[in-house]
């Protein structure tokens, strides 16, 4: 039952409580008082023709008379009493409600400001606040303690996505100076194959700490929105990302199977391509020899590949940095392309998520918001 029933009923429960006992009240007062005469009371049709405090006879009084004892008049006015005091109670109950549900309505507002407010919130969107009006009472002291509130984690939010942009740019220079540096020492003419061989070594974990700072920085930047946006036509993405990753294709003996229809959006066309090429070298990576990439873009964008099978529990966990499944440790991948996937599209007001393929591999659905704009013919 929800809060603004809950309060009607409560105000017309006390109202009725309240009318009960006043009519109560009523009752006994008028009985106190009303007390029934020694003898009877005439009910004549017509004026009698003697003092009201005349003491009479029966058969003194006219033959239309009607005579009635004290006890029959007081039990009838009570009884009337009663009665129409609860047709009346009945129907100010009925108007108590109504004015119960309108106040409660009213009383209620402000919450359903906050609340309203609330859903509409998310990590990369905490620029909404209540600024709710008027006098400074219990409701206006909430929503302004919500709205401080929104303010720290704003703060908080900003700091901490500031922290791993930065910190991930400052790393960027000393690993391309360390690449340069292995790459001279391979090039001199006195290098022993020990020698290379470390070198060898050395530059794939610096490439893969380079890949890593990159896809820091892409994540971060994501995450704190899009400062601007233009028209991009998704399915010529897709195109451009698919014959991309021919090579590494080529290199994993898997093929494309691709599917689009023309698709405008309204973003980022760098985040753009990170989200489809992150899908696409995810399905390649994690793939089998000889195995399929569908990509499918009608009303979303489905990439599905043929590799091994993933288990239902630990696809949530896929979206989060650096979360791999333990077969998937040997690949080169750092553990970040879902998470900047899923970024990404809340960046564009889209959502991404992801299932167990049927016969092993991963299903993962984004849903981007198309415009009403449609390729011209």
């Amino acid at each position: 039952m929800k809060l603004r029933t809950r309060l009607t009923a409560w105000y017309a429960g006390v109202f009725l409580i309240a009318g009960v006992a006043l009519i109560g009240l009523n009752y006994f007062l008028l009985a106190e008082w009303f007390q029934p005469a020694v003898g009877g009371v005439a009910v004549a049709r017509q004026a009698l023709p003697y003092p009201t405090s005349e003491m009479l006879t029966v058969t003194e009084l006219p033959a239309d008379t009607m005579v009635v004892t004290g006890e029959q008049v007081q039990s009838d006015v009570l009884s009337r009493l009663l009665w129409q005091s609860a047709i009346a109670l009945v129907i100010a109950a009925v108007l108590a409600v109504w004015l119960g549900w309108v106040v409660a309505g009213r009383v209620l507002a402000p919450l359903h400001e906050i609340t309203t407010t609330a859903h509409r919130l998310e990590a990369t969107r905490l620029d909404q606040r209540i600024e709710l009006e008027g006098p400074p009472d219990e409701l206006k002291e909430l929503a302004d303690t919500f709205d401080g509130m929104l303010d720290r984690l704003a703060s908080s939010f900003d700091s901490q996505k500031r922290f791993v942009a930065n910190a991930s740019h400052e790393l960027r220079t000393p690993l391309a100076v360390q690449r340069t540096l292995i790459e001279v020492a391979l090039a001199a003419p006195d290098a022993t194959d020990d020698m290379r061989r470390l070198g060898a070594h050395l530059l794939d974990t610096n490439e893969r700490s380079e890949k890593l700072i990159d896809g820091l920085l892409l994540l971060a930047r994501s995450d704190r929105g899009l400062a601007s946006r233009e028209l991009v036509w998704l399915d010529e993405v897709i195109d451009d990302e698919v014959e991309s990753c021919g090579s590494l294709a080529a290199e994993k003996e898997v093929t494309f199977d691709v599917s689009t229809r023309p698709y405008l959006v309204e973003g980022d066309p760098v985040l753009l391509a990170q989200l489809v090429g992150n899908l696409l070298r995810n399905a390649l990576l994690y793939n089998e020899p000889g195995g399929t990439v569908s990509v499918r873009l009608d009303r979303e964008l489905v990439v599905s590949n043929t590799g091994p099978a993933v288990p239902a529990e630990a696809v949530p966990g896929l979206f989060e940095p650096f979360r791999r499944l333990r077969d998937r440790t040997g690949t080169a991948g750092s553990g970040l392309g879902l998470s900047i996937v899923q970024s990404v599209a809340r960046a564009h007001q889209g959502s991404a998520k992801a299932r167990p393929n049927g016969g092993g591999g991963l299903v993962v659905q984004v849903n981007l918001p198309e415009t009403g704009v449609r390729q011209p013919s």
